[in-house]
């Protein structure tokens, strides 16, 4: 084989690589845009609707007496629940923008007031580091969309 040959092998080589890894970016782009579109529905929904989806997800997951409080005066819990002998307090935030402090405040308020065991904020969004500390803090479960797209896919 002369330095020619090689040359265009090593050639080659290289063009199956690159065309390899556009595949892969290809792929990988459409799993994300149809995983998307799961979500949707639940980015759609409005403050009262997001947590009765988010109480039917619950319920689909094994919780037990599942209840949305009242729309406004549920002193921080959206939805009152129970698994495995642990009582939950809920507070849904349905947002097109990161969560803040003030729906850990929320949860930790309603946890306390229906006597419940854990507290848990639950969102279509992510946490502000300020309410991932706050959390930290009052003892708060965060389930992000992160948390809500493994629960979707069980």
């Amino acid at each position: 084989m002369n330095l020619y040959q090689m040359e265009l092998q090593e050639l080659g080589l290289y063009i199956a690589g690159l065309i390899i890894l556009l595949l892969i970016v290809v792929i990988l782009l459409l799993a994300r845009r149809n995983r998307k579109k799961v979500y949707r529905e639940m980015d759609e929904l409005e403050g009262h609707d997001f947590e009765y989806y988010c109480a039917k997800l619950l319920e689909e997951r094994g919780f037990l007496e599942v209840e949305v409080t009242k729309g406004s005066g549920d002193f921080g819990a959206d939805i009152l629940a129970e698994k495995d002998g642990i009582t939950y307090a809920f507070q849904c935030k349905c947002y097109n923008t990161p969560v803040g402090v003030r729906a850990v405040q929320e949860a930790y308020a309603g946890r306390d007031f229906y006597g419940r065991m854990v507290g848990v904020v639950m969102t279509n969004q992510y946490f502000t580091t300020p309410a991932v500390e706050a959390a930290s803090k009052l003892k708060i479960l965060l389930w992000d969309r992160g948390y809500l797209d493994s629960m979707l896919e069980e």
